[in-house]
């Protein structure tokens, strides 16, 4: 039996621990210092790490522990109140960087090998950059302490139906790659999850408090049964509706938010999610990246996404912001929250290679274009939610300033775990 991921482990807690400390000092997110551990130490760098089968099965536990406390911690009133215009956010949140992907494709890609037409790998390209991976900004509100404020749970609304809507669109184009992919079934499958997930959300609710009522104690069980939950969710998603594993986990801590045991089982959660299962996460993104065969088209190319990747989101975000009447500061929020694509886009983008949708060269700069957005969107976020204005987003940001100021946030976690 090989041990030697043991020793991943270890330099990968030990490294975004590090790192973490130090982006701490410049008054940077944590969670920039997990992604950079991961960059400086995989291939892009010093290679001494690798991603494997073992980190890439912790790091999807990682991200649904972390989904599910999201959902836990979510102010479902707040939610309901921004469900439309959540939709809104969403739709232009996917139609500006489709456009945007298609039209930087279009310049670059002028024939390939591959079985497929030229205008589907493109719109494939436009597809990728419609993905929103909300959990880099979920950690980083968390951290700040804004995650249950009104532009947090404008990003958590938007970035679940943004998930949706991709999957959408990917299921349209891959059914014209690949003709064993049903569209209407595909449709049929979200809808009924989103039924199935309502009534079992429901039902889970009211068996849980009534059998956790029973006692005044806070005690382990319930931590067993709603970590269970949180896992049955997510796999029923995947397994058999074709959604995102996350927003089955979202769902699961939605269904628990409301209830009297919400804040211990958060707190239980979260010293999981803290000590293990999150910088595994957060450095495996890191991981992902490589250097190799990047030519100089290559890397005009990935300036460009890049570029095109940020602004997009930014635009179509903060536009769907605007609209729906959210301050200026709001907006711009709203918009940079939902820049982060992390592992979501590169789910897509190895679906579409699989299926000859996309050419080989052009998964490295859609790698970096990934890791730099999910670098850039915690710094970005730290920037704009430390402004001293009367656009407090909600009562949650008038309660959690002592966490911005001066608060560690280790200390914050250890108050947690010891009942302080």
């Amino acid at each position: 039996m090989e041990y030697g991921y043991l020793l991943s482990l270890a330099l990968i807690l030990l490294s975004t621990k590090i790192f973490g400390l130090v982006t701490k000092k410049v008054k940077l997110p944590q969670v920039v210092g997990a992604l950079l551990a991961g960059l400086i130490l995989g291939p892009a760098c010093f290679g001494v790490l690798k991603e494997t089968e073992f980190i890439k099965q912790v790091s999807e536990i990682g991200v649904i522990v972390l989904m599910f406390c999201a959902g836990l911690e979510t102010d479902i009133k707040e939610l309901k109140k921004t469900g439309k215009s959540s939709f809104i956010i969403a739709l232009l949140g996917v139609i500006v960087p489709l456009l945007a992907g298609w039209g930087v494709a279009t310049i670059f890609n002028k024939g390939s090998d591959l079985p497929t037409s030229i205008t589907l790998q493109n719109i494939f390209i436009g597809i990728i950059l419609t993905a929103t991976s909300v959990s880099i900004t979920v950690e980083t509100l968390k951290e700040m302490g804004r995650l249950s404020s009104k532009s947090g749970n404008a990003i958590l609304g938007a970035a679940l139906i943004d998930d949706i809507l991709g999957i959408i669109a990917l299921t349209i184009v891959t059914s014209c790659a690949d003709k064993s992919v049903n569209i209407g079934l595909v449709m049929l499958k979200i809808v009924l999850f989103f039924v199935f997930a309502i009534v079992v959300a429901v039902a889970f609710n009211f068996a849980f408090n009534k059998w956790s009522g029973r006692s005044k104690k806070d005690l382990r069980r319930y931590v067993i049964i709603g970590f269970v939950f949180c896992l049955l969710m997510s796999y029923c998603a995947e397994k058999f509706f074709g959604v995102a594993d996350i927003t089955g986990a979202f769902v699961a801590g939605l269904a628990l938010s409301n209830g009297p045991r919400a804040t211990y089982l958060t707190n239980r959660f979260e010293t999981l999610s803290y000590m293990l299962l999150s910088p595994v996460f957060f450095a495996s993104v890191g991981l992902k990246v490589t250097f190799s065969n990047m030519s100089a088209t290559v890397v005009v190319l990935t300036v460009l996404l890049l570029v095109v990747a940020i602004l997009s989101k930014m635009i179509g975000c903060g536009l769907g912001a605007k609209i729906c009447k959210y301050t200026n500061l709001q907006s711009v929020k709203i918009g940079i929250g939902m820049i982060s694509r992390g592992e979501v886009a590169l789910i897509v983008a190895s679906k579409g290679e699989a299926v000859g949708l996309m050419n080989d060269k052009y998964f490295g700069p859609i790698v970096i274009t990934v890791v730099v957005t999910t670098i850039i969107t915690p710094i970005l976020l730290k920037f704009v939610y430390k402004s001293k204005d009367s656009d407090k987003d909600s009562k949650g940001e008038l309660e959690v300033d002592k966490f911005t100021k001066g608060t560690a946030f280790e200390e914050h976690e250890q108050s947690l775990v010891e009942g302080k």
